[in-house]
């Protein structure tokens, strides 16, 4: 699958995430997306989308609101801890989106998940608690977080 991995505040491409996706057999693409500048995070994302095409759009944190304020056209998003409230206008996803979250967060609180799974009238199942903490490195939050890459059927 063709997979567009935007990364989170402070963070780099090639993560572990986006390598655990590559080395389970996706094609990542995982551009640099700038700390300080979200227009031109949204902007280098968009570039990204328009020229690849991804199936999926995974956005970790900052890099979740990077999703929801791109046009991700067709593609589906996955979003991890997703900083919508911190970052963009969005306050919604379109149908289909998966949000993992874990209740330990210390960065993005769990509550915010819950209110943009409400505001974008998706069904409770899509929001997934997983994980140990913010980053969602353990082991369980990374298989779910194939599990949900894999999970979209594409026409």
């Amino acid at each position: 699958m063709n997979i567009l991995f935007l990364h989170g505040w402070q963070s780099t491409p090639g993560g572990l995430k986006p390598t655990y996706l590559k080395n389970h057999g996706h094609t990542v693409r995982n551009p640099a997306l700038p700390d300080h500048d979200f227009d031109l995070a949204v902007s280098i994302a968009q570039a990204v989308y328009n020229r690849h095409r991804p199936e999926v759009v995974v956005g970790s944190s900052r890099g979740g609101a990077v999703a929801m304020n791109m046009d991700a056209g067709d593609a589906s998003l996955v979003l991890l801890c997703p900083a919508w409230k911190t970052w963009g206008t969005a306050n919604t996803v379109k149908p289909g989106t998966t949000i993992l979250h874990s209740r330990a967060d210390e960065t993005v609180p769990f509550a915010d998940s819950e209110e943009l799974v409400r505001n974008s009238d998706l069904p409770p199942g899509a929001l997934v608690e997983v994980g140990t903490e913010h980053r969602l490195a353990d082991e369980g939050a990374l298989a779910m977080m194939l599990r949900a890459v894999e999970s979209i059927v594409r026409p």
